[in-house]
This record gives C-alpha cells, sequence and structure tokens, in this order.
C-alpha cells in the first residue's frame, strides 16, 4: 500500500474533507493528514490519521516519513516552508489562484501596501513572500479541482462527488439559497436585493443567504426584510454558519443562486471565476445534487450550471421541477476510481 502525505495549516478546510472522504477504506493508498488546529477544529475525523501540524513543524514531522506522494492543499502563505518540502519530496500543489502563482514578484511587492498591510510585511519578512512562486515551480506538479480549468499545466483532482441525492419534496414555497459569505467583493449581492425588492410573483419564496452577513449587506438586509410582501421571506445569518444549519439548508434548496462576480481579487491580483480560479459554489451543487444558476457571463459546459435569464424569478418557478442525474458522472463510487487513478499517475510522474 503506497502512503500519501496531506497537508493543510492554511486554508480549505473543506477540501481537506473531501479529501478524506474519497480516500477512505481506500485498498490501494494509506494517507497521513497533517493539519492546522484551525483546520482539525473543522472537519469530521472519523478513521483518518490526523497529525496536528503548523509552519514549525511539518519539516520535522515529515523528515522520518517515508512518503509516496506530498499533496499540499494550500500554499498563500509559509511560502519558505513549502518551498524546502516541494524541493525535497515529490509533491503536487493545489492551486486556487492561478494569475497569482503565474504574477511577477514586482506586482507582489507592490500588492503589500495595497492592502493587509501588517499581514502582507509579516509574509515578506517571515514566509518568504519574495519567494511566493518558488513552491509552485518547484514541485511536481499543480493541480486544480475544477475541470474548466485543467490543461497540460493543471491535472484535475477529482475530489468532489454527489453525496445526497434525494429528491426534494416541492411545495408551494421555493426556497432559494444562495450560498457563501455575504460580501459584495465576491457576489453581487447588490443585484440580488434589487431583484427580491421587485418581485411582482404571487408565488411564495424563501430566499435564504447561507454565509455570514455583516457591515452594510447586514443593514440592507434588516432594511429589506422589514418591507416585503407576506409571499417573501428572507433567512440570514449574522453569526458564522454551522456545518449542521450549512448542510439543512442545502439539502432543502430547490435551486442555488450564485451570483458571482465577474472578477475577485487576490493578493491584488485580479482572478476570473472559472479561468483563473474556481468558485466554491461548484461543489456545493455537486455535493447537494442542485441546479445552480450562475449569471449568463460564466462559462461553463456542465449541464446543471444554469446561466441567469433576465427574468430570474420565473425562470426559478420554470426549473423548479426540473433535474439533473448528478449520480451519472458524480456517484461516489465513480469519482473514487477517478481520484484513485489520478493519485496513481501522480506517484508514477
Amino acid at each position: 500500500m503506497r502512503k500519501i502525505a496531506y497537508i493543510e495549516i492554511d486554508t480549505h478546510a473543506e477540501i481537506a474533507q473531501n479529501f478524506m472522504e474519497v480516500m477512505e477504506d481506500s485498498k490501494e493508498f494509506a494517507v497521513d493528514y497533517y493539519l492546522s488546529e484551525k483546520i482539525y477544529k473543522q472537519i469530521r475525523k472519523e478513521k483518518n490519521t490526523i497529525f496536528l501540524s503548523d509552519s514549525s513543524m511539518i519539516l520535522d514531522q515529515l523528515k522520518p516519513k517515508k512518503y509516496d506522494l506530498i499533496i499540499i492543499g494550500t500554499v498563500h502563505r509559509y511560502f519558505n516552508t513549502f518551498q524546502v518540502i516541494a524541493q525535497k519530496y515529490h509533491t503536487y500543489i493545489i492551486a486556487h489562484n492561478l494569475n497569482f502563482i503565474n504574477t511577477s514578484k514586482m506586482n507582489i511587492m507592490k500588492s503589500i501596501c495595497k492592502e493587509d498591510v501588517i499581514f502582507r510585511l509579516k509574509l515578506w519578512w517571515k514566509e518568504g513572500l519574495y519567494y511566493f512562486s518558488k513552491p509552485y515551480h518547484d514541485a511536481k506538479g499543480l493541480l486544480v479541482l475544477d475541470e474548466e480549468l485543467a490543461s497540460d499545466k493543471y491535472t484535475l483532482l477529482p475530489v468532489f462527488y454527489n453525496r445526497y441525492n434525494e429528491k426534494v419534496i416541492h411545495n408551494k414555497q421555493l426556497h432559494i439559497v444562495i450560498p457563501g459569505s455575504v460580501s459584495q467583493k465576491r457576489r453581487d449581492y447588490e443585484h440580488v436585493f434589487k431583484i427580491i425588492q421587485n418581485i411582482t410573483s404571487s408565488s411564495f419564496f424563501t430566499f435564504v443567504f447561507l454565509g455570514k452577513v455583516k457591515g452594510n449587506e447586514l443593514m440592507q438586509l434588516q432594511k429589506i426584510s422589514t418591507d416585503l410582501p407576506k409571499n417573501i421571506e428572507i433567512l440570514y445569518f449574522s453569526e458564522r454558519v454551522s456545518q449542521q444549519d450549512f448542510d439543512f439548508w442545502m439539502e432543502k434548496a430547490d435551486i442555488l443562486w450564485c451570483p458571482i462576480q465577474p472578477q475577485t481579487v487576490f493578493f491584488s491580483q485580479r482572478e476570473k471565476y472559472g479561468e483563473t480560479k474556481m468558485t466554491g459554489n461548484l461543489g456545493d451543487a455537486i455535493k447537494f445534487g442542485k441546479l445552480a444558476i450562475f449569471p449568463s457571463f460564466y462559462q461553463s459546459k456542465l449541464d446543471f450550471i444554469i446561466p441567469q435569464q433576465d427574468n430570474v424569478i420565473q425562470q426559478f418557478e420554470e426549473l423548479k421541477n426540473a433535474s439533473f442525474d448528478f449520480q451519472e458522472s458524480y456517484r461516489y463510487s465513480i469519482v473514487k476510481e477517478k481520484f484513485e487513478k489520478t493519485v496513481d499517475t501522480l506517484i508514477s510522474i
């Protein structure tokens, strides 16, 4: 049985969780997970081999072990530490922001004074930000989680599978769920608020903003909630949404509404969803087996991703009885087989 190490000491706990689930009970691979305390607290432990770790410990933890493959879940900091791992071991890195990876040192230097100055200076002086691209270049290869981003340079690592496939029993109340932190930077909530305020349909809708809302968006939702017709309801969360609540509302959803922005910014570098960055809403749709409405500019070959029309309220009503067979392509056994073939290939390269 071949040995793999999966390292996540920064962020993206949900990807570590998916990795664990797909690798569970594998007859081909044994995986050790090196997780920060923050990540450890967010995942279901089950029967995995987990070691608490951080940037000061990970090199010593890996030294006595012999792994056939090391996968690093996120390299957005600790660049000096991950560079050593990439140089020394058979390492692949999951890439989340492709423009960031390929930008110049000069652009990164300029970004320090634009936002989060103290944090970025810390990365510069203590965590090797100047050599941010080194781990990516020294790694054996780079992985992506969205098939739209896969290419000769980026290998698809299929970690998303359809876990919930029971049919929703539709009633007169249509549940439209908008998953993700409620921030105008990532999603166009101004557009969403405007549409909700101008609904003329007599159908019953519940709009669930399934992520922590604060600041201006919170004030707008509070204001909108006081002046809605009886057939329209809004639910939102002013605290971090628990995994239990998230799963409950995602299962209850009739349709996902994903009003992502055309672009977002990471380290002051522009990233475009579906081209240089994956949206987490894609994994949400697959996991919970939901049709998802995306802005018309979002290009996707996937049939469960539906371009938003001008009259999106009418579109919701028309789609409430539509379905997509997620099990055909995203059944656990299918994804697990593809996943293990991919990992086998990574080891042999």
